[in-house]
């Protein structure tokens, strides 16, 4: 037997690291069964090479929990360790790089904590976290008189002790005996639910206890169905070759939708389509990304896209890790270039993260760019799903919106699609202004602007929607792209101010009629929320119109979804109600010499220009009804 002490000068170093883990201290069984998986993987290599004698076997990990004595074990049949390698690996190296990290650890920050363990041998260790004492019972694979299995065992304290193991199987088991204040590590669900977290698609099949499985009992019951019984069965955790590991050659589209659903149980949504990802030059890389349909509250989507390495689970939260819009994806991506034990600041700086972050983006515009020019139809019946994504790109990225102008698409409000060019090619003959200025028409509403559409629409305008989520974010940014143009809201204003081709039309009303008629129409609206004014429209537009500044009304809209400029929301609505001085109705309200008739039909008027805009609400409401049921029984 032989006991020894490590050599740290500092001081114990077990505390430092349950200390500077504990908000994450769970992640020892992710190392410990990373180590296994490991040195069963090196097994295989060696045997592929022809330097192993035995045969192989069964190489399952087995994770066993013994509550009665506060145990938990991680057994393998890899590699194994010689009592000089138990030395080296264990007692040298690995103390070593602890003694560093204390020192490098005193007086840091936490984000330059977060930034150190990767950078050390700690893995093994970690274990200390939740553990008051460590066994390790190992057997090599090499033959020959100095392969003895060994025994270490430490107590979190500088000492341990070392010796001879009767043991005949190779492989490693590690035993953690439980501290008091981590015995939910104990409970049988708070492992499995840990195993499944960081475990799930390990290469080496791992076994947690057993479950009960419905089987096929071979036999019929009296109405011809099967009839099945309840089994006992190893309980294997994980899928060792899931589908990102495979070549896309090897898949159907119904494995990729299957592997979808094993990724999200809980998500009962088709994804729309996906990319594979199979890269190894210039870094690493593997991974499948599905695009979901993209509901109206983008903060739902997050946090679903699984971050691996080496098949090892890293996290789930990748904003930073990859470009913000990305994160509206769901899937995975495994990169053994990425560092597995260290935080997501850490991540964020790291250069291979943000070569591996652009390749990403570069392989999911090319992706869209060939559905779109191989099946444009398909590519169309998705738009609606998928422009939430792609706006929220094109505004975020200067390198996507560049790819994403050749397949981003407008919709019309008669469904029709088209290209930024094809759409500029379609409008331009009809919405320049008389600065040739482009005009783009948009609805927010189709519904409760009808009558702003139809007008536009008789003046042999189209009208884009743009009801989605981002489009106000989105409108901005293509005006600051889009040369000698601008979007206006179809109801922004009158339609021949929205698009001023020429001087106004002669007016019915002269100035001194609108100075006469005015005043009629302030009592019946508050002054601080509507500019009235006068204009001379058709006499087959509405009498009275009411518009909202397109400036004040999107920066207002944009400060709802968090635009900076939360001051905005806080601000009172402002209208513009203008007066079709050349409607017949008007002069009909002039003529009239009954000042409670005049006040009458001008409160009828203002309250349908109101009810257009959604704005007559209550008492209002209930009295413009009662009113008109009277207009209409005389």
């Amino acid at each position: 037997m032989q006991k020894g002490t490590i050599n740290v000068q500092t001081e114990n170093i077990f505390p430092i690291i349950k200390k500077f883990l504990y908000s994450d201290h769970e992640i020892f069984l992710r190392e410990l069964v990373s180590n296994a998986v490991d040195a069963t993987q090196k097994l295989k290599t060696l045997a592929s090479m022809g330097k192993v004698k035995d045969e192989l076997g069964d190489l399952t990990i087995h994770v066993e929990l013994d509550k009665k004595n506060k145990q938990l074990k991680v057994i393998d049949r890899g590699i194994g360790m010689t009592a000089e390698e138990v030395d080296k690996y264990i007692n040298q190296i690995a103390f070593s790089s602890a003694e560093e990290f204390v020192k490098k650890y005193k007086g840091k920050s936490d984000a330059d904590k977060n930034a150190l363990i990767g950078h050390f041998g700690l893995g093994f260790y970690s274990a200390f976290m939740v553990a008051e004492r460590v066994e390790i019972r190992t057997k090599t694979y090499k033959k020959g008189g100095s392969t003895k299995a060994v025994k270490w065992e430490c107590d979190g304290s500088p000492e341990f002790t070392m010796g001879e193991l009767d043991k005949q199987d190779r492989g490693t088991e590690i035993i953690l005996h439980i501290a008091k204040d981590s015995e939910e590590f104990l409970e049988e669900y708070r492992v499995l639910n840990l195993l499944k977290k960081y475990s799930k698609f390990l290469p080496v099949p791992i076994q947690f206890g057993t479950e009960k499985v419905s089987e096929k009992t071979g036999k019929k019951d009296k109405d011809g169905n099967d009839e099945y019984k309840e089994v006992e069965k190893p309980r294997i955790i994980n899928n060792t070759k899931p589908a990102w590991t495979q070549k896309p050659a090897e898949l159907k589209d119904e494995d990729y939708k299957n592997f979808y659903r094993e990724l999200y149980p809980m998500n009962f949504d088709e994804p729309l389509f996906h990319i594979h990802l199979n890269v190894d030059y210039p870094f690493n890389l593997t991974g499948i990304l599905y695009f979901p349909k993209v509901k109206k509250n983008i903060e739902v989507q997050r946090d679903k896209i699984q971050l691996y390495s080496n098949q090892v689970f890293v996290t789930d939260s990748v904003e930073g890790i990859v470009p913000d819009f990305l994160t509206l994806l769901h899937g995975v991506i495994d990169s053994p270039d990425i560092p597995l034990n260290v935080s997501r600041s850490y991540l964020q700086s790291d250069a291979n993260v943000k070569k591996i972050s652009n390749h990403i983006m570069k392989k999911v515009s090319d992706k869209l760019e060939e559905i779109f020019k191989n099946n444009r139809e398909d590519f169309e019946a998705k738009w609606d799903d998928i422009k939430v994504f792609i706006e929220y790109g094109m505004i975020s990225e200067e390198k996507f919106y560049e790819k994403a102008e050749k397949f981003a698409l407008f919709k019309n409000t008669e469904s029709k699609y088209f290209t930024f060019d094809e759409y500029k090619k379609h409008i331009e003959k009809t919405q320049q202004d008389k600065d040739k200025k482009l005009i783009y028409l948009y609805t927010t509403d189709p519904d409760e602007q009808h009558a702003f559409i139809e007008t536009a629409k008789a003046r042999g305008y189209d009208v884009l929607e743009m009801s989605g989520v981002l489009d106000n974010h989105f409108i901005n940014a293509l005006e600051q792209k889009f040369e000698n143009a601008s979007f206006a809201r179809v109801d922004a204003d009158i339609i021949d101010k929205l698009i001023k081709k020429e001087e106004d039309q002669p007016s019915k009303l002269n100035e001194k009629d609108q100075e006469k008629l005015k005043p009629v129409f302030e009592k019946f609206v508050k002054k601080e929320s509507y500019n009235i004014t006068f204009e001379s429209l058709s006499e087959t537009d509405q009498p009275v119109i009411i518009t909202q500044p397109e400036f004040m009304r999107r920066m207002k809209d944009m400060s709802k979804l968090g635009g900076g400029m939360d001051y905005m929301g806080n601000m009172p609505d402002t209208y513009n109600l203008v007066i079709n001085s050349n409607h017949p109705l008007i002069g009909d309200i002039l003529k009239e010499g009954d000042a409670s008739k005049q006040e009458n039909l001008v409160k009828q008027v203002t309250d349908l220009a109101r009810l257009s805009q959604n704005l007559l609400k209550g008492q209002e409401l209930t009295d413009f009804i009662k009113r008109s049921v009277n207009m209409i029984g005389k």
